[in-house]
């Protein structure tokens, strides 16, 4: 791997410029920078021009640009140069280690990486450690070079397995670089902090401690001087970060505290020691420091939970600080770290062998729900006006999602604490607020709301846990709540807590009425906030509420009516689904009457916005309407007895033929066609084999309207007509279904013919919707599908439609695929019990046979160079079924399918590595296949990362320039 000057200076001179083009060139110039330099990143040249831009005096972003396309090189490509050239590629980079060692670190860290990855593939490098740290030396400067390298040792040990490397070479290759160096490693370490005050405190050297955390036993660290050291390096701003890293990774690895209680018992006391930081910290007001000891004591509460539940006495110092670190976090940014450890510890409290435990932390849960409840409440404006975030809305969504994480933890109190507990807690903080502020509160002054609003949310958070039946707190906090003070941040509280809590509403139905009037006179204020609020509750109140509220149903009704039209869209939909909700209860005799009442006004303003849908906002107001009518599809489903007349059903003929007008006029506009698809398919959803009567127009519209369209909507109507309408199926005469496959055929030839005009490219939307039909027919109509003539052609264009690069459409392929796969063994996926017959497993086997070998070069193209990470699975899944119907035919398939790789990608030894190994684990039976499956996911994800995954380098270049930090 030698270089030399001129020759090498002219090679490298195209990367440079390409380099510089990935900086400053115009977008097409870039794009062709980035090709070339994707296609050298993977050449064999590379290698020879990384190194000499290395030693030559480019400047410090292509040198490391160099460094990042060698570690890429060593890691994927080390099979382009001879084993006897290894040493020599060593010793280059040793000594370039040695020119960078005082250098610029990014440049430093990749060298590092490459010389890391280099010893685990050089399997005959015994003494590794030794060697580096003779070569590097052992002068201060070096140092730093020594402890990069010991860092990203286990680093890529561990990530290993992008190497080619067996798994028995890759394990005893662990053993050599870490277990048997463990010892040295910590001796190294020891020796170098105690060499002067500054290394102690050095970053690097806890780093590294950090890094090799899973190789060294903990109680080696525990147990030697390194324990002093991280803890005094809490003490300098220099060290902290990396001392609480380490130290959080000491206690991960105390996990297993049986095993680790020796090690547990001398870290506990020297953690409590740091208790008396906390208040000091938090009034100097280092927010980051603070947050770093949060996190310290949080981590050593969640690693050694399961002894704070064993042994509460001795532990429990340990749970109030890190009660502490959450009552002082003025700034709220580090309490969300205690938040993992109260739920943790609350599920071992909850158990009954920890009952008594339970009993000594309740009152820490108690104090911890005051703390939330003071920590939910919003900031004060220091200016005194109304912005609370003062414009920052960033951080007004930060607090929002902060407080439900905090709401969390309030539900954990209640388990711990009992829901009356927590709520009494509540009803006292309402109380006080009352009895202090509540008289001097007005329209336009309410003093201290945040007090009264915090309590307010913490009982919004609570509803889930608080039962129907409780009779104690809650029918003294309902009535104050309709009381609260006409403040928009109060009254969106109010709204939100009765409607989380309208189940117990309707078990205590004599509070209905305020709440439900506050609700609704709500609506009649100017914020779009609290109307969409009170929409969202008054769809609880309806849906839970529904009988109580049955008899008010035509009042409803008018209120529905004269509100709708001033509500956005979300909150349309939301009112929809509560009224349709209250009609859904009503008499089936009623249900007919009530659909015309409230339906029939939203057909009239469908119609009139249909008409004056002249431009893309308009069609758009049209499909989002549509699903007002959608909703009531849905919701009322009456209870009709098999061949009686559905009421609802009657009405779905009265609109269907508006509903197939408004869709003929707006045939080239998708999301209409959506809507009124939806519709249509919620008919038969919901109203199953009683829409029989609309089928013959459904079908009629649904062809027309595809074959004009080639839109994949009109498919999903399709599929839920063979779902309900199926053969086996009661009360479904063989005439229809009969009728139904035949439509069903009729659409399969309208696509075919469709795929057969156009490249899978230009389809993938209908080819997604096509196939997941297919699944359908393929689960109810098994005995009409596979023998028929279009199976095999489906069957050809999924085949094809492997060449696709979008997740959705491949994953609704690559079922149907593993679907007609199972349909040629004893156990398809069918949708009755019954064994699959001979004649259907073997009209799928000859398929197979004939059709096979295609079928796994495009599943093996798709999983080595096109597929996305998703639909790997289901691509090997796809293999596997293929290799338990036809094992030999299907090994001699994957054999001719990677002799087809471009020449130099995969050498013979590895494809012959991969035959024997398939062959061995098929000779070993059922248990042998999943190791196939193993084995030719290894072989994929191994070309993919080597030859089609862009190498790293290239982002960097992509960015403003890269800025070193030496």
């Amino acid at each position: 791997m030698a270089t030399n000057g001129t020759g090498t200076q002219q090679a490298f001179e195209p990367v440079l410029a390409a380099m510089a083009t990935m900086r400053d060139g115009q977008r097409e110039q870039k794009k062709a920078a980035h090709s070339f330099l994707e296609s050298f990143q993977k050449s064999a040249e590379a290698w020879t021009v990384t190194l000499g831009i290395l030693q030559s005096d480019a400047d410090p972003e292509a040198k490391l640009f160099a460094a990042t396309t060698l570690r890429g090189k060593i890691t994927y490509d080390v099979h382009q140069i001879p084993a006897d050239a290894l040493p020599a590629l060593r010793d280059q980079v040793l000594q370039l280690l040695k020119v960078f060692a005082t250098g610029v670190r990014p440049i430093r860290i990749q060298l590092c990486v490459c010389l890391a990855i280099l010893a685990i593939q050089m399997t005959g490098w015994k003494d590794v450690l030794s060697t580096v740290v003779s070569t590097l030396g052992n002068d201060a400067d070096s140092h730093a070079c020594i402890l990069d390298f010991l860092k990203v040792l286990p680093e890529e040990v561990t990530e290993g397995r992008k190497i080619n490397l067996t798994e028995d070479e890759l394990n005893q290759r662990t053993q050599e670089l870490l277990g048997d160096n463990a010892g040295s490693v910590v001796g190294l370490l020891l020796n170098y902090a105690q060499s002067s005050d500054a290394a102690a405190t050095n970053p690097q050297l806890l780093e590294v401690v950090t890094s090799w955390l899973r190789e060294v036993p903990v109680g080696d660290i525990v147990n030697s001087p390194l324990l002093d050291i991280i803890f005094k390096a809490l003490d300098s701003d220099r060290s902290f970060d990396a001392a609480t890293d380490c130290l959080c990774a000491i206690f991960r690895e105390t996990r297993d505290v049986d095993e680790y209680l020796a090690s547990i018992q001398i870290l506990l006391p020297r953690l409590l020691a740091l208790q008396p930081r906390i208040a000091q910290v938090a009034s100097e007001e280092d927010a980051e420091a603070y947050k770093g000891l949060t996190r310290v004591f949080a981590e050593a509460g969640e690693a050694w939970v399961v002894l704070i539940a064993r042994e509460p006495i001795t532990f429990r110092p340990l749970v109030e600080a890190i009660l502490e670190c959450a009552a002082r976090d003025v700034e709220k940014d580090a309490i969300a770290l205690t938040f993992t450890f109260w739920y943790e510890l609350k599920l071992y409290l909850i158990l009954e062998r920890y009952i008594q435990a339970r009993i000594q932390y309740v009152d820490i849960y108690s104090k911890l729900v005051e703390v939330m409840l003071k920590q939910l409440e919003y900031p004060s404006p220091e200016d005194g006006g109304s912005d609370l975030f003062e414009g920052n809305r960033e951080e007004e969504d930060k607090f929002r999602e902060f407080r439900h994480h905090m709401g969390d933890v309030l539900k954990d109190c209640c388990e711990i604490m009992g829901v009356t507990e927590c709520l009494t807690k509540v009803f006292e903080r309402i109380k006080l607020w009352m009895g202090t502020y509540g008289s001097q509160a007005s329209a336009d002054n309410v003093p201290h709301w945040q007090q009264l609003e915090a309590p307010l949310f913490s009982m919004r958070a609570m509803g889930r846990m608080v039962d129907k039946d409780e009779d104690i707190i809650l029918p003294q906090i309902m009535p104050l709540i309709v009381q609260i003070p006409n403040h928009e941040k109060l009254r969106f509280a109010a709204i939100m807590v009765l409607g989380r809590y309208t189940e117990w509403t309707s078990n205590h139905p004599e509070f209905l009425e305020p709440q439900f009037t506050y609700i609704v006179s709500s609506f009649e204020t100017d914020s779009k906030e609290l109307i969409r609020a009170a929409a969202m509750s008054l769809k609880f109140f309806c849906t839970d509420c529904k009988h109580l509220l049955s008899g008010q149903v035509i009042q409803l009704q008018q209120f529905y009516d004269q509100t709708l039209d001033k509500l956005p869209g979300i909150s349309q939909e939301e009112m929809t689904e509560g009224v349709a909700s209250v009609v859904a209860v009503q008499p089936p005799a009623d249900i007919y009457r009530l659909l015309k009442t409230y339906c029939d006004p939203l057909m009239n303003r469908l119609m009139a916005k249909a008409n004056a849908a002249k431009d893309k906002d308009g069609k758009l107001e049209v499909a989002d309407f549509l699903q007002m009518i959608t909703l009531f599809v849905q919701n009322v489903v009456p209870y009709v007895e098999p061949g009686q007349e559905n009421p609802a059903v009657k009405y779905c003929q009265e609109i269907f033929p508006i509903l197939a007008t408004i869709l003929e006029t707006f045939i080239d506009f998708p999301p209409i066609c959506e809507r009124v698809c939806r519709v249509w398919r919620f008919m038969v959803i919901s109203y199953r084999t009683a829409t029989a009567p609309l089928l013959p127009q459904m079908a009629n519209k649904l062809a027309s309207g595809f074959a004009t369209s080639r839109q994949g909507c009109f498919l999903w109507v399709t599929s839920a007509i063979l779902r309900e309408f199926s053969e086996d199926r009661e009360h479904v005469d063989e005439n229809t279904t009969s009728a139904i496959y035949s439509f069903f055929e009729a659409q399969s030839t309208a696509m075919l013919r469709m795929m057969s005009d156009l490249p899978p490219q230009e389809l993938p939307d209908v080819i997604e919707d096509f196939y997941r039909l297919l699944i359908d027919a393929l689960l109810y109509y098994p005995h009409k599908l596979i023998p028929s003539a279009l199976f095999t052609p489906i069957f050809q264009a999924a085949v094809s439609a492997l060449s696709l690069e979008q997740q959705e459409p491949l994953s609704a392929v690559l079922h149907y695929l593993r679907d007609v796969i199972g349909y040629g063994g004893d156990n398809p996926p069918s949708s009755t019990n019954s064994p699959n017959p001979a004649p259907i497993k073997q009209a799928v086997q000859q398929l197979l046979l004939a059709h096979g070998e295609q079928l796994v070069k495009q599943i093996m193209a798709g999983m080595m160079i096109t597929f996305p990470g998703d639909c790997f699975t289901d691509g090997s899944g796809a293999l596997l079924g293929l290799f338990e119907l036809t094992p030999q035919q299907t090994t001699a398939w994957v054999d001719t399918t990677v002799r087809m790789l471009p020449a130099g990608t995969v050498s013979e030894a590895e494809i012959n590595r991969l035959l024997a190994g398939i062959r061995e684990q098929l000779s070993v039976g059922p248990d042998g296949l999943r190791k196939v499956r193993s084995l030719l996911q290894d072989f994929t994800n191994s070309y993919r990362r080597r030859y089609v995954a862009p190498r790293d380098g290239l982002g960097r270049l992509e960015a403003t320039r890269f800025q070193f930090d030496g």
